[in-house]
C-alpha cells in the first residue's frame, strides 16, 4: 500500500502488518483472489465513535489487475460489509483519486466537509505518517488534500421514499425501479461535473501546497493564484 501511494505522489495512513492481519481475522476485510490464490485486492474497515461511523480504508490492486474494473468489485463489496455489520453507521472515506470518488458516487456517498467526519481521535491519529499531515494540523483538520464523502443511510432513505432496509437486503434498495433512477441520476451527474472536480481537485491542491511551495522558495507574487481562482469559479 505504501509503494502504491509513493508511485502515485499521494499520502498514506500507514498500519502495520499486524493491524491489517487483524483486520481480516475479524472479518473486516475484502480480499480479492483468482481462482487459483493469486493476490488481486485488498481493503478493510474499521468502525469508529461507538460504531456511529464506518471507514472504508487500504485499497490496494495489484498493478497486474488495475483497470480491470476489480477495484469497483472491491468497494462495493466493503460497501456491503459495512452494511451488514454496521446498518445503522455513516460510511465515509479519505481519498485524492478521481476514479475512487466515482465509486464512491456510484455507491451514494456525496463530497462532506471534514467537521461530517467522525471526530474520534484515534481515527486521526492514522494520518500521522501520512506526507500530507502538517497540511491537515495547519488547517486545524478541517481541510487536506483527501475529499471527504460519506454514506449516511438515513440520507440515503429518504431520498429513495421508503423506510431503511433490513441489513441484509441493504444493497437491494438500489435496485428497485425506483432506485436505480437514484442511482443513474447519480452517475450522470459525477460523469458529467468529472472534468470540474478534477479542476477542483486541482485548485485545492494548488491553495493547501502553496504555503510549504514558500518554504521552499516559492516566488508567491499571487497571479498564478488569481488565474487559478478565476479559472476555478468560470468552471464552477
Amino acid at each position: 500500500m505504501e509503494e502504491s501511494a509513493k508511485a502515485r505522489g499521494t499520502g498514506i495512513a500507514k498500519r502495520s502488518p499486524d493491524y491489517i492481519k487483524q483486520k481480516m481475522d475479524e472479518g473486516k476485510a475484502v480480499i480479492a483472489v483468482t481462482p487459483d490464490g493469486t493476490w488481486v485486492g485488498f481493503c478493510y474497515i474499521e468502525a469508529w465513535q461507538h460504531e456511529k461511523y464506518v471507514a472504508n480504508s487500504g485499497l490496494i490492486v495489484s498493478p497486474s489487475f488495475r483497470k480491470t474494473g476489480v477495484a469497483t468489485e472491491i468497494k462495493r463489496k466493503v460497501f456491503e460489509l459495512s452494511r451488514e455489520k454496521y446498518p445503522n453507521a455513516k460510511i465515509f472515506g479519505l481519498t485524492t483519486g478521481l476514479a475512487v470518488m466515482k465509486i464512491n458516487s456510484d455507491l451514494g456517498y456525496e463530497p462532506v466537509t471534514y467537521s461530517e467526519l467522525t471526530t474520534d481521535e484515534e481515527f486521526w491519529k492514522g494520518c500521522r505518517s501520512c506526507v500530507n499531515y502538517d497540511i491537515l494540523t495547519s488547517k486545524n483538520r478541517k481541510n487536506c488534500l483527501c475529499t471527504a464523502m460519506l454514506f449516511d443511510p438515513e440520507e440515503a432513505a429518504k431520498k429513495l421514499n421508503m423506510p431503511l432496509p433490513p441489513v441484509k437486503k441493504a444493497t437491494e434498495a438500489v435496485v428497485t425501479s425506483e432506485g436505480e433512477l437514484v442511482m443513474h441520476r447519480q452517475r450522470a451527474s459525477f460523469n458529467g461535473n468529472a472534468y470540474l472536480y478534477e479542476r477542483w481537485l486541482r485548485f485545492k491542491q494548488f491553495v493547501l501546497l502553496k504555503p510549504f511551495r514558500k518554504k521552499d522558495g516559492g516566488s508567491g507574487d499571487g497571479s498564478e493564484k488569481r488565474k487559478s481562482i478565476l479559472s476555478f469559479f468560470f468552471f464552477w
